[in-house]
C-alpha cells in the first residue's frame, strides 16, 4: 500500500488552482462515492484552502485600495 501524498501548498497552486481543488472537493463531498475514511481529511483540506483563498483576497483588496489611494 502506498503512502498518501502530501497536499500541494496553495502557494504552488495559485488562486485558480486552489479554487479548482475546492470545486473537486465539493464534488467529492456531494457524491455518495466518498470513502468515510477520507472524509475528515477532505473537509480539513477544504478548510485550509478556503482560509488561504480568503487571505489572498484580503491581501489583494488591501493592495488595490493602496493603489487607488495613490492615484487620488
Amino acid at each position: 500500500m502506498s503512502e498518501p501524498t502530501a497536499p500541494i501548498d496553495p502557494e504552488e497552486l495559485g488562486f485558480a488552482g486552489a479554487m479548482a481543488e475546492l470545486d473537486a472537493i465539493v464534488a467529492e463531498l456531494e457524491s455518495d462515492a466518498l470513502d468515510v475514511d477520507v472524509l475528515a481529511d477532505r473537509v480539513e483540506r477544504a478548510g485550509a484552502l478556503v482560509a488561504w483563498c480568503r487571505d489572498r483576497i484580503d491581501g489583494t483588496r488591501f493592495r488595490v485600495e493602496e493603489i487607488l489611494e495613490q492615484m487620488d
